[in-house]
Order: structure tokens, then C-alpha cells, then sequence
């Protein structure tokens, strides 16, 4: 236990003062979490502690970020793009997978080590592409979408990979038997996890009644069952938490105090996740001979590239031939260029069965810090990247899904085109029903598509820094264009395309309000400053007798009401 504990001290010790240094100069966080782990792993030599004990906290850091990750899984939420995200996460298993394997024969690695090689550049990083860069914006636009979803099925994928390679198959010693019964444990406790979810969370939630506390007491509870279930059945503990997590009811407004907690908790493994990757780093012609570390740089960089560049080329081509815009299928796979956190799983458990040596082990995790610090900086910058790939023509236009996604009427004219579908998008649309004012909802979400369609008459579903989109919503003939998108680069692309209509736009602060107003914009709203407003009109009514508390009461009721309907809609 003191080896633990000195252990981590050492990591947060040497990471503060690196994560300030990228917060004081807003950089990207992970190289830093990265470059501390480096730091940090010459402070486990010093002190002593045994590369065994890092890659036990790799594994429990792993399966608890895992947990996070099925915590957060919504089905609904992803269901209006499955099957286009099943085609490209499998284009991505074969086809990268299969080259990966192929690609570490010709370099000397031996065909079942071959394996891993393919898994590592195959597999793509729930944390990187979901939990550390992804805004709550992001996630409700077709891309995020697409992108959760491509991560959902790698990961159903991966979770099969660990059961059946914890068999200890690649030796060649195992049968088919012990096979069998590790896939027949983990689905038994998938199966649990959803029986759970659906008749026994509820319970759970009405037993701790309002205190968020014995909530989340309850949900570390169920962790510790199915990771124990798994403990027991002699399967992976990454596999009993993930079906732990599956077993959470995914509903962020019933259950905001739980959420916001578990999200604390995914930050704080996010940070050992990191670091530990790190300070598993072996670096060539330093700790290695010249040619061991050779063929370390040469595996190395082949699953860099197959991860960081195959790999997001043949997602793009996937969701283009799918007929998704090219600016959607780019980004996507952007998002997705890196090494999964369940390929390193998988090669700390071939590794600890024999099953591969440290070299291939040593070259695995090497690739995975380097596309994970790459896949931070390519998301940083992902519009530049595709505003460079389009100048240069290689990116081809497809328009498929709008089409089939969109529903405006031939005939519409001096119309108002609303950005967005939340609660101010909502409201705007109310109040132009109800001057018979003609307008066309842009919404870029497909999980609402079906809900505005029923309530508005013209939808287009599509991406708001693409013409075609303004095309599809007739532009030429609108009277205004009201964005409720609080989105520098939405708002900034709008004014680039100088359109007749007036533009309304939506900032998040008065600097950039002022610099929208400056290039064009007819208005702009900041949520911050009209809340205020509203406020002091509603305490002037009320000091002065127009408005009594009740009926404010009432009213305030009622637009909590409305949000929480849009918030679920998000969520369906």
C-alpha cells in the first residue's frame, strides 16, 4: 500500500505544475498529462516502485474511466446514425486492422504478436475522442453523434477482444471451452447490467430520495458488484465495468447530482490515465539497445500512421459514400485518430500472460502517446485541417443526408431561417406560428430531426458552416436569419457568406458581441446581459405592483418547464 500511495504522489506532484503551465497559456492538456508521466516515471525509478505496481494502477485507472464511459452511453441518442457508424467503426477494424497485422509480420513481429499490432491501430480512444475535447455543442452535431457512436461499437468490440484474448487463446494452449465460458460471463453481465438499468435503478434512485450523497454510494455499489461478478467469472475487471456503467440510467435531469459527481471522478482518472501512459514511455537508444529500439521505432510509427492518417482517410471516405457532408465525415475522423485506452488494456494483459514481449509492449504505448498528444493538437486545429484538405480539392462534396434529412417546401419565400432548436430556437419558433410567419428550422442534430418535424413545417438537418445547407433552406428569399448558436465559428461563418437577409446572432460574451456587430451583424444577443435585463424588469413589475410573486412564480415554472422539454429532446 505505500508503494501505491508514493506512487501517486509522485504523478500529481510532477503533474501540477505542468497542467498549470498549459492552463496559464491555454494549451492542450494531454501532451502536458503526457510529458508529466515521462517526468513522473523517473520519479518511480528513484523512488524504487516496480513497473508492476504502474500498470496495475494503468488497469484500475482503465476500468474506471471505462465505467465512465458506459455511464454516459445513451442509445437513443445515437440511434439516427448507428448503422452508418456499425459500417465505418467495421471499415476501420478490417481494413486498418488488416494492415496493421500485415504491416508487423513484414517488420519481423511474430503473427500472433501481429495481432496486437492490429488491434492498437484499428481501435480508437473513448477518452481522447469523447471525454477531454468534446464540448456539450459538439455532442448533439451530426459529427458528435457519429463519432460516439463509431466509439460505441469499437468498444463492444474491444470489450469482446478481452474476453476472449484473457483466455490466453494467442498461446495456442487454450481451447475453445475456456472461450466460451469467458464471452458467456461477460454477456451474462452485459445482460445484468440492462435487466438493472431497467427494473432496479429506479428503485435505487427512490431509496436515496433527494440525497445525491447515498446516490452516488449506491452507483459505487454496483461498481464494486460487477467489478467483483468479473473478479469472480475470472474475466477482465475492465468488463464488469463497463457493465456497471451500462447499468446506470442515462437521465442527466432526474439525475444531475449524480452526474456532475461521476463527472469529477472521470476527470480525476482521466489525469492517472494520462500520466501513467507516460510513465510507461520506454525510449529508444536511451533504455534500449540500437537494434531492439529500431524495430520499436519502426512498429511505432507504422501504427501512428495507420492510426493518425489511414485511419481517419478511410472513416472520411466511409461517411462520404454514406452521403454525409464532407466537412461532418472530416471531423469525424479527426476525432477518432488516435490509440484506444482498450488497446492498451488488451496489451497490459497479453503482456502479463506472456502473450507478447515488452518490446512490442514498449512500442504499443509509445505510438499510443504519440497519437493521443497528435489527436489533441489535429482536434485543436481540426477546421484548419479541413479547410486545407478542401483547397486543395481533395475532398469530394456529397449532399445525401440533407437531402433525405430535410423537408422544406419548394414554394417558401420571405421566410425566417432559425439556427438551432434549443429553447431560445423553440421559442422563436413559437412566436413566428404565431405572427403566420413562414420560417425553416437549421438544426444540426439528427436525434431531434423527428421533433422538429413535427413541430415546424420546414427543417433542414444539416451543418451550418456548409453552403449547401443555406442553399437547401432557399437563403436567396429569407427575410432574416436568427442564430441561436452561441458558436464563434458558426457566427463568423454566417457573416463570411453575406447573405441579403438581416443576421441575429448569439454571443457568449459584450468583446465578441461587439466584433459580430462591427462585421455586420443586424444584432446580437449575450445571454448574461438579457438575463440580468429580465430580471430587473421582473423585480421593477413586482416593486411596483404589475406582476405579483405568484403569477412570476408561475411563469418561471413554465420556462424551466420548456428547457427541461428541449434538454430531453437532446437526449432522445
Amino acid at each position: 500500500m505505500s508503494d501505491l500511495l508514493t506512487a501517486v504522489s509522485i504523478m500529481f506532484i510532477v503533474t501540477g505544475p505542468f497542467l498549470l503551465v498549459a492552463n496559464r497559456y491555454d494549451l492542450p492538456t494531454v501532451p502536458f498529462f503526457i510529458l508529466a508521466g515521462i517526468a513522473a516515471g523517473f520519479g518511480l525509478d528513484a523512488f524504487g516502485i516496480p513497473d508492476e505496481l504502474t500498470l496495475e494502477i494503468a488497469q484500475y485507472g482503465i476500468a474506471l474511466l471505462v465505467f465512465s464511459f458506459g455511464v454516459g452511453i445513451d442509445i437513443s441518442a445515437v440511434r439516427s446514425v448507428i448503422w452508418d457508424s456499425e459500417l465505418a467503426a467495421l471499415a476501420q477494424i478490417l481494413v486498418v486492422g488488416s494492415v496493421g497485422y500485415a504491416l508487423s509480420v513484414a517488420l519481423g513481429v511474430t503473427p500472433s504478436e501481429g495481432i496486437y499490432v492490429g488491434i492498437a491501430a484499428a481501435l480508437s480512444s473513448t477518452i481522447v475522442g469523447r471525454g477531454l475535447v468534446q464540448t456539450d455543442i459538439q455532442s448533439r452535431l451530426v459529427r458528435g453523434r457519429l463519432s460516439n457512436s463509431i466509439q460505441f461499437v469499437q468498444d463492444l468490440f474491444a470489450i469482446l477482444l478481452v474476453l476472449v484474448l484473457g483466455t490466453g487463446l494467442g498461446t495456442g494452449t487454450v481451447g475453445a471451452g475456456p472461450v466460451a465460458m469467458a464471452v458467456g460471463y461477460g454477456l451474462a453481465l452485459i445482460a445484468a447490467a440492462f435487466l438493472v438499468n431497467r427494473y432496479l435503478f429506479d428503485a435505487i434512485g427512490r431509496l436515496a430520495g433527494d440525497s445525491d450523497e447515498l446516490m452516488i454510494l449506491g452507483v459505487v455499489s454496483l461498481l464494486a458488484a460487477f467489478v467483483g461478478a468479473a473478479q469472480s467469472a475470472d474475466i477482465s475487471i475492465i468488463v464488469g465495468a463497463f457493465a456497471a456503467g451500462l447499468a446506470i440510467r442515462h437521465d442527466p435531469i432526474e439525475y444531475l447530482g449524480l452526474f456532475n459527481g461521476l463527472e469529477s471522478v472521470r476527470d480525476f482518472f482521466v489525469a492517472i490515465f494520462f500520466v501513467t501512459v507516460g510513465a510507461l514511455i520506454t525510449f529508444p537508444f536511451v533504455e534500449a539497445a540500437w537494434d531492439e529500439s529500431v524495430g520499436k521505432l519502426l512498429v511505432a510509427g507504422g501504427i501512428v500512421v495507420l492510426t493518425a492518417v489511414v485511419k481517419p482517410a478511410i472513416t472520411t471516405a466511409v461517411l462520404l459514400f454514406r452521403g454525409y457532408e464532407r466537412r461532418t465525415a472530416t471531423l469525424t475522423a479527426i476525432s477518432i485518430d488516435q490509440v484506444s485506452e482498450f488497446a492498451l488494456i488488451i496489451a497490459i494483459q497479453a503482456l502479463l500472460l506472456g502473450q507478447i514481449s515488452e518490446t512490442l509492449f514498449d512500442a504499443i504505448i509509445l505510438a499510443a502517446a504519440v497519437t493521443m498528444v497528435t489527436s489533441s493538437l489535429s482536434q485543436r486545429y481540426d477546421e484548419q485541417l479541413y479547410r486545407a484538405l478542401v483547397n486543395r480539392g481533395l475532398l469530394p462534396s456529397a449532399h445525401g443526408k440533407i437531402d433525405a434529412w430535410s423537408d422544406v417546401p419548394d414554394d417558401l419565400s420571405d421566410h425566417v431561417i432559425i439556427v438551432g432548436y434549443g429553447r431560445q430556437g423553440k421559442r422563436l419558433a413559437q412566436t413566428c406560428d404565431d405572427l403566420d410567419q413562414p420560417y425553416v428550422v437549421v438544426e444540426n442534430d439528427p436525434a431531434r430531426r423527428e421533433t422538429v418535424a413535427a413541430e415546424s413545417d420546414a427543417v433542414v438537418v444539416g451543418d451550418a458552416m456548409e453552403s449547401y445547407t443555406w442553399e437547401k433552406a432557399n437563403v436567396e428569399d429569407a427575410r432574416i436569419i436568427l442564430s441561436t448558436v452561441a458558436s464563434k465559428p458558426v457566427s463568423r461563418r454566417l457573416l463570411s457568406y453575406n447573405f441579403d437577409a438581416d443576421i441575429v446572432l448569439r454571443a457568449t460574451d459584450q468583446s465578441e458581441a461587439r466584433t459580430l456587430l462591427e462585421s455586420g451583424a443586424l444584432y446580437v444577443s449575450v445571454s448574461e446581459l438579457l438575463a440580468g435585463q429580465q430580471l430587473a424588469e421582473h423585480v421593477e413589475a413586482l416593486l411596483e405592483g404589475d406582476l405579483t410573486a405568484a403569477d412570476l412564480r408561475e411563469e418561471r415554472q413554465a420556462d424551466l418547464a420548456l428547457r427541461a422539454d428541449v434538454i430531453q429532446h437532446h437526449l432522445q
